[in-house]
């Protein structure tokens, strides 16, 4: 294929590629971004939820361990809750109600252990230097941080105060932090995410899923209190994680859950690895099918300009015909003049050889044998000049009845030189029976002269050229066969021998145009033409044309 017809199909791939596929990408994009943001809105909002969830669901434990103190300190007087044994019935009665408490103690204004209900020695133990105590008697009611203690087991203190009689008592109460890590541990979304609780000052209220563990303090902690739920997208621990915080009403407590993002956004991004592949796979289906419509455009232009390229070497042979025509119309004529004079000398000639004494000369043999040839080779040359003034008559087309066989013979007349020198013998089998059929001569005698030198060019030497017509009676056709001793048509070519360009001779001593021309004026006269290689082992090439006996330009 030629460079700019390479070019050209190039451009084509590249306009429908960029018309169909940037579309495309452009509208995947925007999909695949709304999708994300769509996804990543609904990850955040689940994440939302379960923080909102887990807050009320903290708040609402602590507003009930302050509600039953507040209900057992200000229903009891000091008096009553100092009696160990009514103090351990109050402590079981909360037990039953839930099973958080592990143990139950009195202390008065000066932060001695009045009572204690609990598995731990701590009667008469002082706090007033704890920072529990101060803070009760301080705000009145008061959640401590998580801590060790005395009994090196994490715990947390819930104690309410009260003025009773002109002086301060505390009922306090220690409760273990195991329904925090269940609920924290819950909130834990996927293999990825972590949860936990932080105080002001950064320490793990409760155990942390992966780096740090319980009552760890995070160094160079600050966040401010606010209001509400906070959900951002930050690097955590190494990972792009979906961070949500808030902080709880009832004690100065972070409530932290992570996502990792990654692993949250997974489905999305297999779906969007689907819709990739999917999309490549459409890009190739796009280009393939680029490619083929192109391919088929470029052939079909090829086609068409070799179609235009066979029709001006048409139009120039066919000027070239017509000013050989003229030519040798007028070479005809010129010689037949001199032919004529000769002719009549030579029979002046051959009447003196008769009339005088020369026939008693002991030349007189050798004087009629020249007479003799000088007549036959002017008979000669007078059938050359005929046939080159017919074939000049039959430049321009027309239509008259023509004997299909006669034209064959003057066609067969013009190669019967060149075929004697090749030593390749002629064998006709003509129908005598043949009708004459109304045709275009000129055109007709084209064919066969272009038929018949291709078998002489396929045989070369020493071989045969078969010649036979007949006659179809039942479709009203005329059959010519012209068949040859030569190699015949090789198959990879012999479903186009008809194309233009399509040769079997050597470079250089063959166009390609003439059976394509022989085939455009076979249809011209209303037949068809085919080519095939014979099944007899001494044949080659058969090359058959069927005419009606009625044919029309």
């Amino acid at each position: 294929m030629e460079r700019r017809y390479i070019s050209l199909q190039v451009r084509i791939i590249c306009a429908i590629l960029f018309f169909s596929v940037v579309p495309l990408v452009i509208l995947g994009t925007s999909i695949y971004y709304e999708f994300y943001r769509s996804y990543t809105r609904q990850v955040t909002d689940y994440l939302r939820s379960i923080l909102e969830d887990r807050k009320h669901a903290l708040d609402l434990f602590f507003q009930e361990r302050i509600a039953q103190l507040t209900t057992v300190a200000y229903t009891h007087s000091l008096e009553q809750l100092r009696n160990e044994e009514y103090l351990e019935y109050i402590f079981r009665l909360m037990q039953g109600k839930s099973q958080f408490y592990i143990d139950l103690g009195v202390i008065d204004q000066n932060g001695n252990h009045l009572a204690y209900c609990g598995p731990y020695k701590l009667r008469g133990v002082n706090y007033s230097k704890a920072l529990w105590f101060r803070e009760v008697m301080r705000r009145g009611i008061y959640i401590s941080d998580v801590f060790m203690g005395f009994r090196q087991y994490p715990h947390f203190i819930v104690a309410v105060s009260r003025h009773e009689k002109g002086s301060w008592w505390i009922l306090r109460a220690t409760i273990n932090t195991d329904f925090f890590e269940s609920l924290i541990k819950t909130a834990q979304i996927g293999r990825g995410g972590d949860a936990f609780l932080l105080n002001e000052a950064g320490v793990y209220q409760t155990t942390p899923r992966f780096q740090g563990k319980l009552l760890d303090a995070i160094p160079g902690f600050r966040w401010p209190h606010f209001r509400g739920t906070r959900v951002a997208e930050m690097n955590f621990r190494g990972r792009t994680s979906l961070v949500g915080t808030t902080w709880l009403k009832t004690v100065p407590w972070l409530l932290v859950i992570a996502t990792d993002l990654s692993e949250e956004l997974k489905p999305l991004h297999q779906a969007g690895r689907l819709s990739l592949v999917i999309g490549i796979g459409g890009v190739l289906l796009v280009f393939l099918g680029a490619f083929t419509v192109s391919r088929i455009m470029i052939n079909q232009l090829i086609a068409a300009e070799r179609e235009k390229e066979a029709l001006d070497a048409s139009l120039l042979q066919s000027s070239k015909m017509m000013a050989l025509g003229r030519l040798a119309a007028g070479i005809a004529h010129e010689i037949n003049n001199p032919l004529s004079v000769i002719k009549e000398k030579a029979g002046w000639l051959k009447d003196l050889l008769e009339e005088e004494d020369i026939a008693l000369s002991r030349n007189f043999q050798e004087f009629a044998e020249a007479v003799e040839k000088i007549e036959y080779h002017v008979d000669r040359a007078r059938t050359v000049t005929h046939r080159l003034l017919g074939f000049a008559r039959r430049m321009e087309p027309f239509q008259e009845s023509v004997d299909v066989n006669k034209i064959l013979e003057e066609s067969l007349s013009f190669i019967e030189n060149e075929a004697l020198h090749r030593n390749i013998k002629i064998l006709r089998s003509f129908d005598p029976k043949m009708p004459f059929i109304t045709t275009d001569p000129s055109q007709l005698q084209q064919v066969f002269l272009n038929l018949l030198n291709n078998a002489l060019d396929a045989v070369d030497r020493n071989g045969t050229i078969w010649v036979d017509t007949y006659y179809n009676h039942l479709r009203e056709e005329v059959v010519i066969q012209i068949s040859d001793s030569g190699p015949g048509i090789p198959e990879s070519i012999i479903d186009r021998i008809f194309d233009p360009f399509v040769t079997t001779k050597a470079l250089g001593k063959g166009t390609g145009l003439g059976l394509s021309i022989t085939y455009s004026i076979v249809q011209k006269l209303g037949g068809w033409i085919t080519a095939e290689n014979s099944r007899e082992e001494d044949k080659g090439a058969v090359f058959t044309v069927v005419l009606p006996a009625k044919a029309r330009l």
